[in-house]
C-alpha cells in the first residue's frame, strides 16, 4: 500500500466531510463591491465573471462572459449557493436584486450565498448588438393580421442574418446552453451543489437544469411556472383566466357594478375596432404626436401585455371601459410610453432566440391555432407562436420539451389570478417531479414573491427541510373598480 497516497486521500475525504455542501472559497476573478439597491441601501458583495462557450456544439466556439453578483451567506453553516434565475427571457438578475426583490436576496443569505445571475445575453453578460430591422408596421392604414405577421417574420429573418454577420452564433442562445452555464457556474463557485430560485422563464430554465444537472441541484424554488412545452400559451386557458378574474371582481361591489361581464365588454370593444379602427394621436417622448390607426389586433396585444397581475388588469379594464365609451386619450397616452408609430421593428438576440428555440410541439401548435379562432386574445399572448418554422435550425426539438422527471425537492408558488402562466398549466408542468411542494397564493398574479411575508416564510421553511405552514396563502385583492 502506498502510505503517502492513502494519507492524502484520507485527508481529502476528511476535508470534504468538514466542508458544508455550499461552502465556497472566493472564486477566481471576483472583486469586492458595495452593492446599492434603488433606494440607496448598500451591502457588501462580490462581482464575478466567468467565460463559457457561446455554442457548446462547436469545438471552435468563441467564449462569452457570464457575470454575477454574490451576496455572502450570513449563516454559520451555509447550504448550497442559491442562484436567482430571472424571467423574460431577457431579465437581469443583478437588476432584479437592485430593484423590487432586494429584500428577498438579503433574507435568503440566511441559507447560503445568494447569486444574482445575469444569464447569457442579458444585463452585464450581454455582448450582443441589438437589431434594428428595415421592417415597420404601417401606422396610418389598416393592416391585416396576416400582413402584420408577415412583416414581423421578415424582421426576424433580417435580424438573424444581421446577428450572424456580426459574429454572433445565434444557435447558442437557447435554454439548454443557459442551463449548462449553471453547471459552469457551480464549478466556478467551487460548490458541490446549487439551489435554484426563479420565476416565469426562470422556472423554464430550472426545469431544463433539472434535466441537465440532475443531483447537482440541491433544491428548486419557483413561482409562476412555465413548462418546457409552454413557451406559447393556450388561448382557451387565457379565456378561463378571465372567468377566474370575473369571479374575483364579483367579490367587490363597485367593481362588479362596473364590470358585470368583462368578457362581453372585451368582445364588444374588439368588434367595434374591427369594424372601424380609430386614428390616435400618440404622444412622442421627444415631443409632439404621431398618428396611429388603432385596430382590434392592437387592443388584443395591449391586453396580452397587461394581464399578468390584478393591479395591471385593473388598468386594462379601465382602458376597455374608456374605448367602449369612445374615449381614446388614455389609450393613446399608454401607447406613447412604449410605442413610436412607424418606428422600425427592433429585436434583442437573447430574448428572441430563447423563445424561438424552446418552440412548441406540433400538437400544441394545432391546439393553439384551433383555439385562437374564438379566443378573446387570439394568439397574441406570446408572439413567438408566429415565428414557428421561420428558423427551424434553432429549434431544440421535442426531446427538450419533454417534462423533467426528478426527485430533487421543488417548491412551487402559483397565483390564482396569474394571467400569463395559468394554474392548470403550472400543474401540468410539474407532473414528473416526485418531491414537490405546492403553495397556492390566492388573489396573486404572476409577480407574487413580494406580496406577503408568508411567501418568504414558506421559502425559509422549505430550505430548512420543514413542511409549509399552510398550502394556501391569501393576499388582498386590489380594488378593481374603475379609477375616476
Amino acid at each position: 500500500m502506498n502510505y503517502k497516497k492513502t494519507l492524502v486521500a484520507s485527508l481529502l475525504a476528511a476535508a470534504a466531510l468538514m466542508t458544508p455542501t455550499g461552502a465556497t472559497a472566493s472564486p477566481d476573478g471576483e472583486k469586492p463591491i458595495t452593492f446599492e439597491e434603488r433606494r440607496g441601501e448598500t451591502v457588501d458583495a462580490f462581482e464575478g465573471t466567468f467565460m463559457v462557450p457561446e455554442n457548446r456544439n462547436k469545438a471552435d466556439s468563441r467564449q462569452i462572459p457570464i457575470t454575477y453578483v454574490r451576496f455572502p451567506a450570513t449563516a454559520d453553516n451555509p447550504g448550497a449557493p442559491i442562484v436567482y434565475l430571472s424571467g423574460g427571457p431577457g431579465g437581469s438578475g443583478i437588476r432584479t436584486a437592485r430593484d423590487r426583490r432586494f429584500a428577498m436576496f438579503m433574507a435568503l443569505r440566511a441559507h447560503g450565498d445568494v447569486i444574482a445571475l445575469d444569464q447569457r445575453g442579458t444585463g452585464a453578460s450581454n455582448i450582443l448588438p441589438e437589431c434594428v430591422s428595415k421592417e415597420h408596421v404601417p401606422n396610418e392604414r389598416q393592416v391585416s393580421d396576416a400582413e402584420h405577421v408577415a412583416i414581423h417574420q421578415a424582421a426576424l429573418k433580417e435580424c438573424l442574418a444581421f446577428w450572424r454577420e456580426e459574429g454572433v452564433d445565434i444557435a447558442g442562445y437557447n435554454t439548454v446552453e443557459n442551463a449548462r452555464d449553471l453547471e459552469d457556474l457551480r464549478r466556478h463557485l467551487g460548490a458541490e451543489k446549487i439551489t435554484l430560485w426563479g420565476i416565469s422563464y426562470g422556472s423554464h430554465l430550472a426545469f431544463a437544469a433539472l434535466k441537465e444537472l440532475g443531483d447537482r441541484i440541491e433544491k428548486v424554488v419557483i413561482a409562476s411556472a412555465e413548462g418546457l412545452d409552454q413557451t406559447v400559451k393556450m388561448p382557451a386557458r387565457t379565456d378561463a383566466y378571465f372567468d377566474r378574474l370575473q369571479a374575483a371582481i364579483d367579490t367587490q361591489p363597485g367593481a362588479k357594478a362596473a364590470y358585470p361581464d368583462i368578457k362581453a365588454l372585451m368582445r364588444r370593444v374588439h368588434a367595434k375596432l374591427e369594424a372601424e379602427p380609430v386614428m390616435l394621436d400618440v404622444p412622442l417622448r421627444s415631443g409632439g404626436t404621431a398618428p396611429y390607426l388603432f385596430h382590434r389586433r392592437d387592443m388584443q396585444m395591449v391586453a396580452s401585455a397587461l394581464v399578468s397581475d390584478p393591479g395591471r388588469v385593473a388598468q386594462l379594464l379601465n382602458l376597455y371601459l374608456a374605448v367602449d365609451a369612445g374615449i381614446m386619450e388614455p389609450l393613446a397616452g399608454l401607447l406613447g410610453r412604449f410605442v413610436v408609430p412607424g418606428e422600425p421593428i427592433s429585436m434583442h438576440a437573447m430574448s428572441t432566440a430563447m423563445d424561438v428555440a424552446s418552440g412548441m410541439t406540433a400538437p400544441r401548435k394545432a391546439w393553439i391555432a384551433e383555439q385562437a379562432e374564438t379566443a378573446l386574445l387570439k394568439d397574441y399572448l406570446n408572439f413567438s407562436y408566429h415565428y414557428d418554422g421561420v428558423a427551424p435550425e434553432l429549434d431544440l426539438g421535442d426531446g427538450f420539451r419533454a417534462k423533467p422527471v426528478s426527485d430533487v425537492p421543488v417548491l412551487l408558488f402559483s397565483g390564482t389570478l396569474d394571467g400569463r402562466t395559468y394554474i392548470e398549466s403550472q400543474r401540468e408542468s410539474v407532473e414528473g417531479l416526485g418531491n414537490l411542494t405546492t403553495i397556492m397564493v390566492k388573489n396573486a398574479g404572476h409577480n407574487l414573491y413580494m406580496l406577503s411575508s408568508d411567501v418568504q416564510d414558506a421559502i425559509d421553511r422549505f430550505l430548512r427541510n420543514e413542511p409549509p405552514a399552510a398550502p394556501v396563502i391569501t393576499v388582498e385583492l386590489p380594488d378593481m373598480a374603475p379609477r375616476r
